[in-house]
């Protein structure tokens, strides 16, 4: 079993075991943002891989109003020697206010997997 930490107080807590990989988990509001923001974040090897899942209805709270939108779900596969740099740079690059940015620990997975996503993103 994979355990991990995270503190309310400080989002950038989140820690995974040593070695072990992250899906992080992000909502984009166009299909051709979602399409380039991929493209951009796996060309600067800040994930190893990154799955484009368009056509996601989200509905969701905001400012005291049921709201309804159609996102692209991207599933990055992320190291945990990459996570808080891709937290942070997901989140400069995102146009909401309070973004969707989550990070899914992997609880196993197969170790040439791992080693390929930890060696594509330099985190080895």
């Amino acid at each position: 079993m994979i355990g991990y930490r995270f503190s309310v107080s400080d989002p950038g807590s989140l820690r995974l075991p040593r070695q072990q990989l992250a899906h992080l988990l992000r909502g984009e509001p166009p299909p051709e943002q979602a399409a380039a923001l991929a493209g951009r974040i796996v060309e600067e090897r800040l994930a190893a891989c990154c799955n484009l899942l368009p056509g996601v209805e989200s509905f969701y709270w905001w400012s005291d109003r049921l709201q309804r939108d159609t996102e692209s779900l991207l599933l990055f596969k992320v190291p945990d020697a990459r996570l808080e740099a891709m937290m942070a740079r997901l989140k400069a690059l995102h146009p909401y206010d309070v973004p969707e940015i989550l990070a899914v620990p992997v609880g196993s997975g197969l170790p040439a997997y791992l080693a390929w996503a930890a060696g594509e993103t330099g985190a080895t």
